[in-house]
């Protein structure tokens, strides 16, 4: 559910841009700030306050990679696959994360542990391939350091996981 706070923030962008239609991203992002993922309210939120269409939001919103479109995986590893990245076999990096994880780009894990994502650039050209999990940079990918990765992210799964058993 889409707070009347975050609706009020919503219209309170709209005054930043000469046009109130230039408001639409950073108010997909209090939508999914709110609801952890776009939701159809949280779309007819942003047009209230934007003052244009559910249709032309939800054109921005499936456009661009950010916006998650179902509940995401507790770690969001977003693979770089832009043609520095590319050069440097991230194609290799990402095949292993399918494999390991049991799952294809795009998806989430049945634990909800995990969603995968290929993005376009993540402006680290210089020490691809490049990943991020939750907006960290993780550069100068080996499958080795993936592997590696992916154990610590396990262990930090596994320990939350058992501090809230406590």
């Amino acid at each position: 559910m889409i707070s009347e706070h975050a609706k009020q923030r919503m219209r309170e962008l709209t005054q930043r841009y000469p046009a109130a239609r230039s408001a639409v991203l950073p108010a997909l992002y209090i939508a999914q700030e709110e609801e952890g993922y776009i939701t159809s309210e949280g779309l007819q939120a942003v047009s209230e306050a934007i003052g244009i269409t559910v249709d032309d939001v939800e054109s921005v919103a499936t456009f661009y990679t950010m916006y998650f479109h179902q509940p995401p995986g507790k770690k969001v590893i977003k693979v770089c696959n832009s043609i520095s990245c590319y050069l440097r076999n991230c194609d290799a990096v990402l095949e292993h994360l399918e494999q390991r994880l049991g799952i294809k780009r795009g998806e989430t894990t049945p634990d909800g542990n995990y969603t995968l994502q290929a993005v376009e650039c993540l402006a680290s050209c210089g020490t691809a391939p490049v990943l991020q999990v939750n907006g960290e940079f993780v550069e100068n990918l080996t499958i080795e350091s993936t592997d590696a990765l992916v154990d610590q992210l396990d262990a930090e799964l596994k320990a939350k996981k058992s501090e809230a058993r406590l």
